[in-house]
């Protein structure tokens, strides 16, 4: 089970984070009240998209004994709309090193998709909220 600590500080939308041993601080702009003193969540929710991403192409080129070299995944965020209202859009552009071959690059295409991340992201999760 994963778990994340959150708290929110009394200047305007400064939030600490506490992972395990770790510590991340999530902040809003400028433009919308904040002091932009570090990422936005929906900037974290990237990063954790495309780290994700990077992560399990690599794992699954070492399985295959692929060498691709440094992996790069740039991700943007928009919305657009749909017959069934404005829907979001994730953007990955993934670009190696080395290149691969015409058929790894379809696969690596397909792994991609399967992250732990874009899995949560794309199915139907469930958000349990309790006020304690």
């Amino acid at each position: 089970m994963n778990k994340a600590e959150v708290k929110l500080s009394n200047r305007d939308y400064l939030a600490e984070s506490k992972m395990r041993q770790h510590f991340a601080v999530v902040d809003e702009p400028l433009t919308v009240g904040g002091d932009d003193n570090a990422p936005t969540p929906v900037e974290y929710l990237l990063t954790a998209l495309g780290s994700c991403v990077a992560i399990t192409l690599r794992m699954y080129s070492q399985r295959k004994g692929w060498e691709l070299g440094e992996i790069s995944v740039n991700i943007t965020q928009k919305s657009v709309q749909t017959e069934n209202g404005v829907s979001q859009v994730f953007v990955e552009d993934i670009s190696f090193e080395k290149e691969p071959t015409k058929e790894q690059k379809n696969r690596l295409k397909e792994i991609a998709g399967k992250c732990p991340v874009a899995r949560i992201i794309k199915g139907e999760n469930l958000i349990e909220s309790n006020i304690i």
